[in-house]
Protein backbone atom coordinates (compact mmCIF):
# COMPACT_ATOMS: atom_id res chain seq x y z
CA UNK A 1 0.00 0.00 0.00
CA UNK A 2 1.20 3.39 -1.01
CA UNK A 3 0.84 6.74 0.87
CA UNK A 4 1.69 8.04 4.52
CA UNK A 5 -0.03 5.71 6.18
CA UNK A 6 -0.27 1.92 6.59
CA UNK A 7 -4.05 0.82 6.14
CA UNK A 8 -5.42 -1.58 8.81
CA UNK A 9 -8.16 -4.13 8.02
CA UNK A 10 -11.11 -4.83 10.22
CA UNK A 11 -14.70 -6.07 9.88
CA UNK A 12 -17.82 -5.93 11.29
CA UNK A 13 -18.78 -9.18 12.88
CA UNK A 14 -21.87 -9.86 11.58
CA UNK A 15 -24.17 -10.19 14.86
CA UNK A 16 -27.00 -9.50 13.18
CA UNK A 17 -27.13 -12.16 10.22
CA UNK A 18 -25.89 -10.23 7.79
CA UNK A 19 -25.64 -6.11 5.99
CA UNK A 20 -28.48 -6.72 3.62
CA UNK A 21 -31.82 -5.91 4.28
CA UNK A 22 -33.47 -7.61 0.72
CA UNK A 23 -31.74 -10.78 0.87
CA UNK A 24 -33.49 -13.31 3.37
CA UNK A 25 -30.35 -16.11 4.47
CA UNK A 26 -26.84 -14.61 4.00
CA UNK A 27 -25.40 -17.84 5.40
CA UNK A 28 -24.12 -16.49 8.13
CA UNK A 29 -25.88 -17.03 11.24
CA UNK A 30 -26.15 -14.83 14.17
CA UNK A 31 -24.79 -17.66 16.86
CA UNK A 32 -21.45 -18.18 18.65
CA UNK A 33 -20.34 -20.70 17.08
CA UNK A 34 -20.46 -19.23 13.38
CA UNK A 35 -18.38 -15.61 14.75
CA UNK A 36 -16.28 -17.27 16.95
CA UNK A 37 -14.97 -19.40 13.68
CA UNK A 38 -14.97 -15.97 11.87
CA UNK A 39 -12.75 -14.25 14.09
CA UNK A 40 -10.29 -17.01 14.61
CA UNK A 41 -9.88 -17.54 10.92
CA UNK A 42 -9.65 -13.86 10.34
CA UNK A 43 -6.58 -13.66 12.76
CA UNK A 44 -5.05 -16.50 10.30
CA UNK A 45 -6.09 -14.29 6.91
CA UNK A 46 -4.14 -11.10 8.61
CA UNK A 47 -7.35 -9.12 9.27
CA UNK A 48 -6.21 -6.69 12.16
CA UNK A 49 -9.78 -6.30 14.28
CA UNK A 50 -13.16 -6.69 14.25
CA UNK A 51 -15.84 -4.20 14.92
CA UNK A 52 -18.85 -5.99 17.41
CA UNK A 53 -22.36 -3.39 16.96
CA UNK A 54 -24.47 -3.08 19.99
CA UNK A 55 -28.17 -3.45 19.15
CA UNK A 56 -30.59 -5.37 20.95
CA UNK A 57 -32.97 -5.33 17.89
CA UNK A 58 -32.45 -6.60 14.72
CA UNK A 59 -32.22 -3.42 12.34
CA UNK A 60 -30.75 -5.33 9.31
CA UNK A 61 -32.94 -8.31 9.11
CA UNK A 62 -36.13 -6.72 11.46
CA UNK A 63 -36.41 -6.73 14.94
CA UNK A 64 -38.17 -10.20 15.51
CA UNK A 65 -34.77 -11.63 14.30
CA UNK A 66 -32.29 -12.78 16.24
CA UNK A 67 -28.97 -10.57 16.96
CA UNK A 68 -26.02 -11.47 19.51
CA UNK A 69 -25.30 -9.71 22.46
CA UNK A 70 -21.76 -7.29 21.81
CA UNK A 71 -20.59 -7.23 24.96
CA UNK A 72 -20.90 -10.55 26.57
CA UNK A 73 -19.68 -11.98 22.80
CA UNK A 74 -17.02 -9.40 23.06
CA UNK A 75 -15.92 -10.90 26.55
CA UNK A 76 -16.06 -14.71 24.75
CA UNK A 77 -14.14 -13.40 21.86
CA UNK A 78 -11.23 -12.17 23.86
CA UNK A 79 -10.92 -15.73 25.60
CA UNK A 80 -10.74 -17.60 22.26
CA UNK A 81 -8.74 -15.34 19.77
CA UNK A 82 -4.65 -14.28 19.92
CA UNK A 83 -4.15 -11.03 18.18
CA UNK A 84 -7.15 -9.54 17.04
CA UNK A 85 -8.13 -5.81 18.11
CA UNK A 86 -12.10 -6.61 19.46
CA UNK A 87 -13.48 -3.19 19.04
CA UNK A 88 -17.14 -3.11 20.84
CA UNK A 89 -19.63 -0.54 20.36
CA UNK A 90 -20.84 0.64 23.35
CA UNK A 91 -24.02 3.88 24.23
CA UNK A 92 -23.66 5.60 26.93
CA UNK A 93 -27.52 5.64 27.63
CA UNK A 94 -27.29 1.82 28.34
CA UNK A 95 -24.40 1.50 30.65
CA UNK A 96 -23.58 3.52 33.51
CA UNK A 97 -19.82 4.65 33.08
CA UNK A 98 -18.34 3.21 35.97
CA UNK A 99 -20.02 -0.18 36.01
CA UNK A 100 -18.73 0.06 32.10
CA UNK A 101 -15.06 1.00 33.02
CA UNK A 102 -14.78 -2.15 34.97
CA UNK A 103 -16.21 -4.12 33.01
CA UNK A 104 -13.98 -3.21 29.87
CA UNK A 105 -11.12 -3.12 32.36
CA UNK A 106 -11.79 -6.81 32.56
CA UNK A 107 -12.58 -7.81 29.04
CA UNK A 108 -9.40 -5.77 28.58
CA UNK A 109 -7.19 -8.08 30.55
CA UNK A 110 -8.82 -11.41 29.41
CA UNK A 111 -7.29 -10.47 25.68
CA UNK A 112 -4.07 -9.24 26.89
CA UNK A 113 -5.37 -5.74 26.09
CA UNK A 114 -6.64 -6.22 23.17
CA UNK A 115 -9.74 -4.44 23.69
CA UNK A 116 -11.05 -0.67 22.08
CA UNK A 117 -14.44 0.73 22.27
CA UNK A 118 -16.88 2.58 19.55
CA UNK A 119 -18.88 4.94 21.34
CA UNK A 120 -22.82 5.52 20.08
CA UNK A 121 -24.95 8.29 21.22
CA UNK A 122 -27.96 5.95 20.83
CA UNK A 123 -30.33 6.50 18.05
CA UNK A 124 -33.76 4.39 18.53
CA UNK A 125 -35.76 5.59 20.44
CA UNK A 126 -37.90 2.36 20.06
CA UNK A 127 -35.11 0.28 21.24
CA UNK A 128 -34.63 2.03 24.48
CA UNK A 129 -38.94 2.31 25.05
CA UNK A 130 -38.36 -2.00 24.55
CA UNK A 131 -35.83 -2.04 27.05
CA UNK A 132 -37.28 0.07 29.72
CA UNK A 133 -34.40 2.59 29.32
CA UNK A 134 -34.88 6.43 29.31
CA UNK A 135 -34.26 8.15 25.81
CA UNK A 136 -32.31 11.36 25.31
CA UNK A 137 -32.74 14.16 22.33
CA UNK A 138 -30.69 14.65 20.11
CA UNK A 139 -28.51 17.36 21.85
CA UNK A 140 -29.11 15.49 25.58
CA UNK A 141 -27.28 12.29 24.24
CA UNK A 142 -24.02 14.13 23.45
CA UNK A 143 -24.47 16.61 26.80
CA UNK A 144 -24.49 12.55 28.60
CA UNK A 145 -22.13 10.97 26.10
CA UNK A 146 -19.15 13.79 27.81
CA UNK A 147 -19.99 13.48 31.02
CA UNK A 148 -19.83 9.60 30.53
CA UNK A 149 -16.27 9.69 28.81
CA UNK A 150 -15.07 11.99 32.03
CA UNK A 151 -16.14 9.39 34.45
CA UNK A 152 -14.62 6.41 31.82
CA UNK A 153 -11.42 8.40 32.01
CA UNK A 154 -11.23 9.29 34.96
CA UNK A 155 -11.90 5.78 36.62
CA UNK A 156 -9.27 4.40 34.10
CA UNK A 157 -6.86 6.87 35.53
CA UNK A 158 -7.48 7.61 38.93
CA UNK A 159 -8.10 5.92 42.16
CA UNK A 160 -10.33 7.69 44.20
CA UNK A 161 -11.97 9.55 41.22
CA UNK A 162 -15.00 11.40 42.43
CA UNK A 163 -17.16 13.38 39.71
CA UNK A 164 -20.08 15.53 39.80
CA UNK A 165 -22.74 16.41 36.87
CA UNK A 166 -25.91 16.76 35.22
CA UNK A 167 -26.72 12.89 34.13
CA UNK A 168 -23.78 10.90 36.39
CA UNK A 169 -22.32 11.15 40.00
CA UNK A 170 -19.57 9.35 41.49
CA UNK A 171 -17.54 9.63 44.44
CA UNK A 172 -14.23 8.00 45.59
CA UNK A 173 -14.42 5.42 42.59
CA UNK A 174 -11.81 2.35 43.00
CA UNK A 175 -11.19 0.41 39.83
CA UNK A 176 -8.57 -2.95 40.39
CA UNK A 177 -7.05 -3.64 38.28
CA UNK A 178 -6.98 -1.07 35.66
CA UNK A 179 -6.84 -1.73 31.74
CA UNK A 180 -3.93 -3.27 30.41
CA UNK A 181 -3.83 -0.74 27.52
CA UNK A 182 -2.38 2.20 28.16
CA UNK A 183 -2.49 5.36 28.60
CA UNK A 184 -6.37 4.16 27.84
CA UNK A 185 -8.48 1.44 25.45
CA UNK A 186 -8.76 3.41 22.45
CA UNK A 187 -11.84 5.47 22.15
CA UNK A 188 -13.15 5.61 18.80
CA UNK A 189 -16.32 7.11 17.42
CA UNK A 190 -18.49 8.34 14.59
CA UNK A 191 -21.05 11.54 14.21
CA UNK A 192 -21.66 14.35 11.41
CA UNK A 193 -23.33 16.88 13.54
CA UNK A 194 -21.20 19.81 15.19
CA UNK A 195 -21.90 18.59 18.46
CA UNK A 196 -20.46 15.18 17.66
CA UNK A 197 -17.47 15.97 15.70
CA UNK A 198 -16.70 18.38 18.86
CA UNK A 199 -16.70 16.19 21.01
CA UNK A 200 -14.93 13.51 19.60
CA UNK A 201 -12.16 15.82 18.60
CA UNK A 202 -11.77 16.56 22.20
CA UNK A 203 -12.55 13.59 23.75
CA UNK A 204 -11.93 10.43 21.79
CA UNK A 205 -9.16 9.17 20.13
CA UNK A 206 -10.49 8.30 16.61
CA UNK A 207 -12.87 9.49 13.84
CA UNK A 208 -15.02 6.54 12.23
CA UNK A 209 -16.94 6.88 9.29
CA UNK A 210 -19.53 5.67 7.28
CA UNK A 211 -18.89 4.78 3.82
CA UNK A 212 -18.34 7.54 1.24
CA UNK A 213 -16.06 8.18 -1.92
CA UNK A 214 -12.13 9.18 -1.14
CA UNK A 215 -12.66 13.18 -1.71
CA UNK A 216 -15.74 13.38 0.49
CA UNK A 217 -13.61 11.27 3.17
CA UNK A 218 -10.90 13.59 2.76
CA UNK A 219 -12.62 16.45 3.62
CA UNK A 220 -14.41 15.10 6.95
CA UNK A 221 -10.64 14.03 7.82
CA UNK A 222 -9.30 17.69 6.96
CA UNK A 223 -12.21 19.12 9.25
CA UNK A 224 -11.20 16.46 12.20
CA UNK A 225 -7.65 17.19 11.64
CA UNK A 226 -8.19 20.97 12.12
CA UNK A 227 -10.39 20.53 15.36
CA UNK A 228 -8.43 18.44 16.95
CA UNK A 229 -5.40 20.96 16.78
CA UNK A 230 -7.86 23.62 17.77
CA UNK A 231 -8.08 21.89 21.32
CA UNK A 232 -4.17 21.04 21.14
CA UNK A 233 -4.51 17.28 21.26
CA UNK A 234 -2.32 14.73 19.36
CA UNK A 235 -3.59 13.51 15.75
CA UNK A 236 -6.34 11.19 15.34
CA UNK A 237 -6.28 7.74 13.83
CA UNK A 238 -9.07 7.55 10.56
CA UNK A 239 -11.37 4.67 9.35
CA UNK A 240 -13.98 4.26 7.08
CA UNK A 241 -16.66 1.75 6.22
CA UNK A 242 -16.76 0.04 2.89
CA UNK A 243 -18.93 -2.96 1.63
CA UNK A 244 -16.57 -4.91 -0.51
CA UNK A 245 -17.38 -6.82 -3.86
CA UNK A 246 -14.22 -8.43 -5.26
CA UNK A 247 -14.44 -10.22 -8.32
CA UNK A 248 -12.87 -11.31 -11.46
CA UNK A 249 -14.57 -8.94 -13.83
CA UNK A 250 -15.82 -5.71 -13.44
CA UNK A 251 -19.16 -7.25 -15.13
CA UNK A 252 -19.28 -9.80 -12.23
CA UNK A 253 -19.06 -7.23 -9.71
CA UNK A 254 -22.37 -5.66 -11.12
CA UNK A 255 -24.19 -8.32 -11.19
CA UNK A 256 -23.66 -8.78 -7.54
CA UNK A 257 -24.53 -5.36 -7.28
CA UNK A 258 -28.00 -6.09 -8.85
CA UNK A 259 -28.24 -8.79 -6.83
CA UNK A 260 -28.07 -7.07 -3.51
CA UNK A 261 -29.99 -4.42 -4.24
CA UNK A 262 -32.91 -6.13 -5.99
CA UNK A 263 -35.56 -4.75 -2.93
CA UNK A 264 -37.87 -7.42 -5.21
CA UNK A 265 -36.69 -10.53 -3.74
CA UNK A 266 -38.18 -10.05 -0.13
CA UNK A 267 -41.52 -9.15 0.13
CA UNK A 268 -40.34 -7.75 3.64
CA UNK A 269 -37.53 -5.92 2.32
CA UNK A 270 -39.83 -4.64 -0.85
CA UNK A 271 -42.71 -3.36 1.90
CA UNK A 272 -39.78 -1.36 4.11
CA UNK A 273 -38.11 -0.31 0.92
CA UNK A 274 -41.11 1.57 -0.04
CA UNK A 275 -41.54 3.15 3.22
CA UNK A 276 -38.28 4.05 3.23
CA UNK A 277 -38.23 6.19 0.15
CA UNK A 278 -41.63 7.67 0.72
CA UNK A 279 -39.57 10.09 3.19
CA UNK A 280 -36.43 10.19 1.28
CA UNK A 281 -35.08 13.23 -1.19
CA UNK A 282 -31.91 11.72 -2.36
CA UNK A 283 -31.75 10.19 -6.28
CA UNK A 284 -33.52 6.78 -6.30
CA UNK A 285 -30.23 4.51 -7.65
CA UNK A 286 -28.32 6.02 -4.59
CA UNK A 287 -31.65 5.96 -2.43
CA UNK A 288 -31.44 2.02 -3.29
CA UNK A 289 -27.86 1.28 -2.64
CA UNK A 290 -27.70 3.05 0.81
CA UNK A 291 -30.93 1.19 1.64
CA UNK A 292 -29.95 -2.20 0.44
CA UNK A 293 -26.51 -2.44 2.68
CA UNK A 294 -26.34 -1.10 5.80
CA UNK A 295 -23.55 2.01 6.96
CA UNK A 296 -23.89 3.74 3.03
CA UNK A 297 -21.18 0.97 2.43
CA UNK A 298 -21.22 1.09 -1.30
CA UNK A 299 -20.66 4.39 -1.56
CA UNK A 300 -16.94 3.96 -0.63
CA UNK A 301 -16.71 2.28 -3.74
CA UNK A 302 -14.69 -1.43 -2.87
CA UNK A 303 -16.11 -2.75 -5.92
CA UNK A 304 -14.78 -4.39 -8.50
CA UNK A 305 -11.23 -6.36 -9.88
CA UNK A 306 -8.54 -7.07 -7.32
CA UNK A 307 -6.57 -3.92 -9.36
CA UNK A 308 -9.57 -1.88 -9.22
CA UNK A 309 -10.50 -2.46 -5.21
CA UNK A 310 -6.55 -1.86 -4.60
CA UNK A 311 -6.10 1.18 -6.84
CA UNK A 312 -9.48 2.65 -4.65
CA UNK A 313 -7.90 2.07 -1.00
CA UNK A 314 -4.66 3.62 -2.07
CA UNK A 315 -7.03 6.90 -2.41
CA UNK A 316 -8.11 6.13 1.19
CA UNK A 317 -4.84 5.70 2.18
CA UNK A 318 -3.70 9.07 0.33
CA UNK A 319 -6.36 10.78 2.10
CA UNK A 320 -5.42 9.69 5.75
CA UNK A 321 -7.67 6.94 6.11
CA UNK A 322 -5.74 4.45 8.33
CA UNK A 323 -8.50 1.52 8.75
CA UNK A 324 -11.24 0.10 6.20
CA UNK A 325 -14.00 -1.70 8.55
CA UNK A 326 -15.34 -3.90 5.64
CA UNK A 327 -18.58 -6.03 4.90
CA UNK A 328 -19.36 -8.64 2.96
CA UNK A 329 -21.79 -11.42 1.95
CA UNK A 330 -21.30 -14.32 3.15
CA UNK A 331 -19.09 -12.95 5.15
CA UNK A 332 -16.61 -15.77 6.00
CA UNK A 333 -16.24 -16.88 2.10
CA UNK A 334 -15.39 -12.91 0.72
CA UNK A 335 -13.31 -12.12 3.81
CA UNK A 336 -10.99 -15.30 2.04
CA UNK A 337 -11.65 -13.75 -1.07
CA UNK A 338 -10.54 -9.99 0.05
CA UNK A 339 -7.48 -11.51 1.78
CA UNK A 340 -6.05 -13.36 -0.81
CA UNK A 341 -6.85 -11.42 -3.84
CA UNK A 342 -6.05 -7.34 -2.26
CA UNK A 343 -4.08 -7.62 1.23
CA UNK A 344 -2.18 -9.94 0.28
CA UNK A 345 -0.62 -9.13 -2.90
CA UNK A 346 -0.51 -5.38 -1.22
CA UNK A 347 1.61 -6.79 1.59
CA UNK A 348 3.74 -8.21 -1.34
CA UNK A 349 4.42 -5.11 -2.85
Amino acid sequence: MTGETTMRYGFWLPVFGGWLRNVEDEQMEPTWDYVKHLAQRAEDLGYDLTLIAELNLNDIKGIEAPSLDAWSTAAALAAVTRKLELMVAVRPTFHNPALLAKQAANIDRISGGRLTLNVVSSWWADEATKYGLHFDQHDDRYARTSEWLDVLNGCWSQQGFSFEGKYYSVKDNTLSPKPLSQPRPTLYAGGESETAKNLIAQKCDAYLMHGDDPATVGKKIADMRARRESFGLPPMTFGVAGYAIVRDSEAEAQREIARITDVKQSARGYANYQQWITGSKLEQKISLEDYSVSNRGLRSGLVGTPEQVSARLEEFASVGVEIVLLQSSPQLQEMERFSAQVMQPAAAR
